[in-house]
């Protein structure tokens, strides 16, 4: 009899270890889709769908999230006419995710979020008229996952080379400007802004696990050996705010110091995903997806539009 409990007692503590080994982690899906995906218009997503399913995310950040264009053009649909942004939940729910909220954003090119988990929203952040205006605005989120309070910060900077306050003037001001690195310094702006409304006041002992993402439009200083500037050159500004000033670790390039991977058609890393170091402990494994899918091959339609985006898709899992 006591050889039998005993027996018994190995087999539940087996029992309970793989369960343990097997528990799945958190997986988060970040993506800037390109106008709302755009090259998914034309199959009704099916083919995205198939691929998000695939991935099985729990909580992704889409960034690009509304949709723009007729199907295999670029002719802008009128608002009315558009799917996304209001259409987000009907297509989350054929990815498994019942949960939706949007940062804020003063165009047409907002980030959302779809979780399997409520989501609460904290800011929709867009700047302050005329100095600070954050283009393409940023969200704050908080999930609850598994009695853990994860703070979500998504973003997308100015694309453009000159001062974005500068976007009505002549053209040869705007060329000074780019020349003047001052594309560079707006977007280092938008990078403080979002900061001072999000982590930098509310990190702490209480509220330590915190992410930060979205298209940067930037490069960093850490993948300098692929790109080989001065190792002060004013494009790094953005990204050394953040290293320099913020709690934020950069999560693809800890967990491949030795690896570039571009994250754009462009051959620039210029999608991130930031996390705190005490959220940064619990990454099981950061990687840049490109596959057969998500590989950007240029349309024969729209010369500067891409199937199925301009960007490629990044992926962190999470053991909470």
């Amino acid at each position: 009899m006591k050889r039998f409990l005993t027996l018994c007692t190995l087999v539940v503590l087996c029992i309970s270890a793989w369960g343990r080994s097997g528990d799945k982690p958190l997986r988060l899906l970040y993506w800037n889709i390109q106008n709302g995906m755009w090259s998914g218009q034309e199959d009704n997503y099916n083919a995205f769908v198939d691929w998000v399913k695939a991935q099985n995310p729990d909580i992704c950040v889409w960034c690009e999230a509304e949709t723009l264009y007729y199907d295999g053009t670029d002719t802008k649909r009128p608002q009315e006419e558009r799917f996304l942004p209001q259409g987000w939940k009907q297509l989350a729910r054929r990815y498994g995710h019942r949960y939706v909220y949007m940062g804020g954003h003063r165009d047409s090119y907002p980030q959302v979020i779809t979780s399997r988990y409520p989501i609460e929203g904290m800011a929709q952040i867009v700047g302050q008229e005329p100095d600070s205006v954050v283009v393409h605005g940023a969200g704050w989120a908080r999930i609850q996952v598994q009695g853990v309070q994860l703070n979500i910060v998504t973003l997308h900077t100015s694309p453009l080379a000159y001062d974005f306050r500068l976007k009505k003037a002549p053209k040869a001001r705007q060329e000074a400007s780019a020349a003047a690195h001052e594309g560079d310094a707006y977007r280092k702006m938008e990078l403080e802004y979002i900061c001072r409304h999000t982590v930098l006041p509310h990190y702490g002992e209480n509220n330590r696990y915190w992410m930060m993402m979205g298209d940067f439009n930037a490069v960093s200083r850490l993948d300098n050996g692929h790109y080989g500037f001065p190792a002060d050159a004013p494009c790094f500004q953005t990204h050394n705010y953040v290293l320099d000033e913020t709690p934020y670790v950069d999560v693809v390039h800890q967990m491949h110091p030795m690896n570039f991977e571009a994250s754009a058609q462009s051959r620039q890393r210029i999608d991130f995903v930031y996390a705190t170091e005490p959220l940064f402990e619990k990454v099981q494994e950061a990687r840049i997806v490109q596959d057969r899918y998500t590989s950007p091959v240029r349309s024969q339609e729209v010369h500067n539009f891409f199937r199925p985006s301009d960007h490629m898709p990044i992926l962190v899992d999470f053991s909470l």
